[in-house]
């Protein structure tokens, strides 16, 4: 997986190289703190850019602080009219409601970004965070990429591969 930082939904990226995750605490709907605004870069232009042509897409979410507090949380890719994902917000895909003891730091939800939603494209995309029961920590990185980061695999040093 490549990080860009202009298709991060939630947290930094910093000119050093350290990611930081965007604090999704509380209860209930908790949205990204950016935006991707697909608009065409055309004077007068106000049809959403189709998302769906070339690769797929997918939407990465890397916990960097483990949720404590709470029960479940659900992970969803939205698009709305606003960039404040407030008005004729969809949902593009989500994950079922995931426990929190699933969720250690380090934790990567991957989910994919469907070009053929049964949607419409909206402008303005971005993530939003469906916390049951209060949750008092939790930190998220959230980025569009084009592949899905694997788990890494731990092997043994001193071996050679041929």
């Amino acid at each position: 997986m490549i990080l860009d930082a202009a298709m991060l939904l939630s947290g930094s990226y910093s000119a050093a190289g350290v990611l930081t995750g965007q604090a999704v605490n509380g209860a209930g709907s908790i949205l990204s703190a950016n935006t991707i605004d697909t608009a065409p870069l055309t004077i007068g232009g106000n049809q959403a850019a189709d998302t769906g042509v070339g690769e797929e897409l997918y939407v990465e979410f890397s916990v960097l602080t483990a949720p404590t507090g709470g029960t479940n949380v659900r992970f969803q890719l939205i698009q709305a009219d606003d960039a404040a994902l407030t008005s004729n917000v969809q949902v593009i895909n989500q994950t079922d409601d995931i426990p929190i003891a699933n969720l250690p730091a380090g934790t990567i939800v991957p989910l994919h970004w469907d070009p053929a939603a049964p949607y419409a494209p909206k402008r303005y995309v971005g993530a939003r965070y469906v916390n049951t029961g209060a949750i008092a920590t939790f930190a998220v990185a959230a980025a569009v990429t084009k592949n899905v980061q694997t788990r890494q695999t731990s092997m043994k040093s001193g071996y050679s591969v041929s």
